[in-house]
């Protein structure tokens, strides 16, 4: 991940896609999305340009996933069933306030799985029902869903 002006995303993405070769099967995937604000660095406050941003501009979206550690293949089923061609697993832990249990006198941090998938806009909600459906996500505890807009990517199968 790496936060960056426009100009200099747009700079990297190309020069990611030149070394990578993500047109090629298997070679990876890079894309942007918008942020909203930017905190501790001086330099992207200041260059980060104000642009509106509709969705109807916006084919693909990143739908990210927060589960509990042995989920996040789960989601990745569910997300294939629903048409997704894959994902990206990331192992994590979670720090909220609730996240914590204790085990004889010792604070016990629960690992969590964040699972990524960049899925075409017109699929994107049957994914997202699958997946709550399959992992019961609306019951307190099983984890988070949400959504992020994809500006540009390299190196997805259509």
């Amino acid at each position: 991940m790496m936060v960056a002006d426009g100009e200099t995303a747009q700079t990297a993405l190309e020069a990611l896609n030149n070394e990578m070769r993500f047109d090629r099967p298997n070679h990876g995937i890079a894309f942007t999305t918008g942020i909203c604000d930017v905190e501790g660095s001086r330099e992207l406050e200041l260059s980060l340009p104000e642009k509106e941003r509709g969705e109807e501009k916006t084919m693909r979206h990143l739908i990210t996933v927060i589960v509990d550690k042995g989920n996040a293949e789960k989601v990745i089923d569910a997300a294939t069933e629903a048409g997704s061609k894959g994902g990206t697993i990331v192992n994590a832990r979670g720090s909220g306030i609730h996240e914590r249990s204790k085990l004889f006198a010792m604070e016990i941090e629960p690992e969590k799985e964040i699972v990524m998938i960049v899925s075409k806009r017109d699929t994107t909600q049957k994914i997202i029902a699958n997946i709550r459906e399959t992992l019961r996500i609306d019951e307190p505890g099983k984890g988070i869903i949400f959504t992020q807009l994809v500006d540009e990517a390299y190196g997805l199968l259509e």
